[in-house]
């Protein structure tokens, strides 16, 4: 059975998650587990997006009550938790274990240390993101090639927007999870459609576009001559796993 590693229980990691099930139960998903991975704890400040959890689960760790509501949902999904990050310490241990990783955090340092860890061990990634109004999804194949160091070289430099500090508005952050989940589908039935293209909505002009893009030839990760051939916790300057 395919291991489906979900890095984020939060505001997009929810609608992924709750997209996954529907597709469980209706039966048009092939057979997977599912293992979340967070160390938060339920705040009330993010239960306008964070659509799994309620009032009653302020202060409870984010995966356990994420694990609970995933059994409601789909009974025959097999859920696993850890209650941890997605660290360089670990990152190619918990690669390797998965079939397929998704990517629902919220900080550039995740997003490159997954895509990393993702292509040194072979195994296809799901990235999703939401800020403000903008929701954007992408996929790199086992292979890597192309993949998320060929749109965005290396992390930027200085402080970037996330929704801590940009804000996101809630629904966007559906959106973003549920682009997420039906690129994982299409990637467990053995699909290639969700490779090479870039999936963004804007919430303010209400559009969503599927844009292509290709292997960058002088990427660091997937290139002809890649740098990259292993973690080095050096390169991932900035917090870690933090999930929205």
């Amino acid at each position: 059975m395919k291991e489906l590693l979900l890095v984020g229980a939060g505001g997009v990691g929810a609608p992924c998650a709750l997209a996954l099930c529907a597709a469980v139960k209706s039966g048009d998903a092939p057979p997977f587990s599912l293992t979340v991975i967070d160390d938060d704890r339920v705040e009330r400040s993010n239960l306008h997006r964070q659509i799994l959890f309620s009032e009653a689960d302020v202060g409870r760790p984010k995966v356990e009550v994420f694990a609970a509501a995933l059994k409601g949902l789909a009974p025959s999904l097999e859920v696993r938790t850890l209650s941890g990050r997605f660290l360089p310490d670990r990152a190619i241990e918990l690669a390797t274990q998965a079939s397929l990783i998704v990517d629902a955090t919220d900080n550039f340092a995740s997003r490159f240390l997954m895509a990393d860890a993702a292509r040194i061990v072979g195994r296809p990634v799901v990235h999703a993101a939401a800020v403000r109004w903008q929701a954007t999804a992408l996929a790199s194949p086992a292979g890597g090639r192309p993949c998320y160091r060929c749109l965005f070289e290396d992390l930027p430099e200085g402080p970037a927007p996330d929704c801590a500090t940009a804000g996101v508005v809630g629904p966007v952050c559906g959106v973003a999870g549920a682009l997420a989940a039906d690129l994982a589908l299409s990637i467990l039935r053995g699909e290639t459609r969700a490779f090479g293209f870039v999936v963004s909505f804007d919430g303010l002009a209400d559009k969503l576009r599927r844009v292509p893009f290709k292997p960058r030839a002088g990427c660091a990760l997937c290139g002809e001559q890649p740098d990259i051939r292993d973690i080095s916790e050096r390169r991932y300057a900035g917090p870690v796993c933090d999930s929205i």
